[in-house]
């Protein structure tokens, strides 16, 4: 007896298993924290570029400052060798001292400082002249000059001739005028009155003016004892002169 098939025409087939995905979807909340964690990161990038630049700055700023400190005491020294030429100072030299003086030398200061007097110089003048001499003979009246003691000659190669408070030659007088110090004093007067006019005097460094004077080598050549000679002249007419204030602020003003 045949057995019977049931037919499958009405039969359920089974659902066909769904396909997994290839990546899992990834949570919305995660999403949302990496993406804080990328603005976090620029913000982080951004400040430290800012903080970066700011350094840069910074260390810009204090060396142009920097620079411009050294460029404003190199200055000062400039002008304390140029405009400041009466207190110019050779490496090593100090101010020439009041108390350094003696009494003859003392007395020499007081005769240049009544020739000055006589033809009514100011405290200024009489100051220079003290100056020059200290600077010439340390205010002793030599009867000598350079030939005698290291054999100094004029450009032209002949001997010097200097004697005398101001180590004058024969061209500015008779040896007698050189080797009295109160008409070698007048003699240095009259040409300085000749050399530096009055109305250019009082803005001219005192160095500057007997350098134009004595027509020396060296335009500092006074300038160390501008000081002592001031000290000197204030000492003897028991009077505060106020120059070497004066002459300071005006020359390095």
């Amino acid at each position: 007896m045949a057995r019977s098939v049931p037919s499958r025409a009405g039969a359920r087939r089974p659902a066909p298993a769904k396909k997994r995905s290839a990546s899992r979807p990834v949570p919305s909340g995660r999403r949302r924290s990496t993406a804080a964690r990328r603005r976090a990161a620029a913000v982080r990038a951004r400040r430290l570029r800012s903080a970066l630049i700011v350094a840069i700055v910074t260390i810009a700023i204090v060396t142009v400052a920097g620079i411009a400190a050294v460029f404003t005491v190199v200055g000062s020294a400039a002008r304390g060798f140029g405009d400041c030429a009466s207190f110019a100072l050779a490496p090593g030299e100090a101010p020439a001292s009041v108390s350094q003086w003696n009494t003859e030398q003392l007395d020499n200061a007081a005769v240049i400082m009544g020739a000055g007097s006589d033809l009514g110089l100011s405290a200024r003048d009489q100051a220079i002249g003290v100056m020059t001499a200290m600077g010439e003979s340390s205010l002793r009246n030599l009867d000598h000059g350079d030939w005698e003691t290291s054999g100094v000659t004029n450009p032209d190669g002949s001997r010097t001739t200097s004697v005398g408070l101001f180590q004058q030659q024969d061209s500015w007088g008779s040896r007698e005028q050189r080797m009295d110090p109160y008409t070698a004093a007048t003699l240095f007067y009259r040409a300085m009155a000749k050399a530096v006019p009055d109305g250019e005097r009082p803005a001219l460094a005192p160095t500057l003016v007997a350098h134009r004077t004595q027509v020396n080598a060296d335009p500092q050549h006074y300038a160390r004892y501008w000081p002592a000679a001031v000290g000197v002249v204030e000492k003897l007419s028991g009077v505060d002169t106020g120059l070497y204030d004066a002459d300071r602020l005006r020359e390095c003003r």
